[in-house]
């Protein structure tokens, strides 16, 4: 996990070897038609706009049903994966079902990438559906891990551990929780699956989602 000295931020050292437990994670994004079942059944709130960056109606438009949820904060993210007896995953189970064992740069390997496999760099200009780069897959099959919309996951924003660790949870406190993935807005450097930001768990903004893990018994 991380990035070996020399290659990406500050903030991805030190390369350190992590061991975690199975668990299942979700294959694509979380949706607005997902997250409006949730709504709907009284279990997660609106998401804080029903915009996208260039559409004025966006959530709750039956046309982007299949688009990755935007404008929810952590707390949203985290009432909804609860909802549906999952829970958001730690940054370790994000990074491994991005880049599998190999270290590989993206989720599709080594190759830089282009707009055949990611929605990045304003390409589209907006969030696309999710699932729609089949060919920018992650080896376990996870879609759009790279550029589309970043993703929360559970851990707060913190510097890594210098040795080995065992399902690691990340810090006990923060002032920002971790997001991965970077988003359509972002050059390649940004979604590297090495890559880490820090957000404030209660704003949301319109190129940031989220995804869901189960860990396993």
């Amino acid at each position: 996990m991380g990035s070996p000295g020399g290659v990406g931020d500050d903030d991805e050292y030190p390369e350190h070897e992590v061991y975690l437990s199975g668990y299942w994670i979700d294959q694509t994004e979380v949706t607005n038609g997902m997250y409006a079942q949730c709504v709907n059944e009284g279990g997660c709130t609106r998401p804080d706009s029903a915009e996208s960056s260039t559409r004025n109606s966006y959530y709750g438009n039956s046309a982007y049903d299949n688009y990755p949820v935007i404008y929810v904060d952590w707390y949203q993210a985290e009432a909804y994966c609860e909802w549906v007896g999952r829970e958001l995953p730690t940054e370790a189970q994000w990074e491994r079902a991005a880049r599998g064992t190999d270290g590989r740069t993206y989720p599709w390997g080594n190759k830089s990438p282009n707009s055949g496999l990611a929605n990045f760099d304003r390409n589209v200009g907006d969030t696309t559906e999710v699932g729609r780069y089949p060919e920018g897959a992650s080896p376990y099959g996870t879609l759009d891990m790279a550029g589309n919309v970043w993703e929360w996951v559970a851990d707060w924003y913190d510097s890594y551990p210098s040795g080995s660790v065992t399902d690691p949870q990340g810090p006990s406190m923060g002032d920002y929780r971790v997001i991965r993935g970077g988003s359509w807005l972002n050059v390649e450097l940004n979604f590297r699956s090495a890559n880490r930001s820090g957000y404030y768990p209660d704003n949301s903004i319109s190129d940031n989602g989220f995804r869901c893990s189960l860990s396993l018994p």
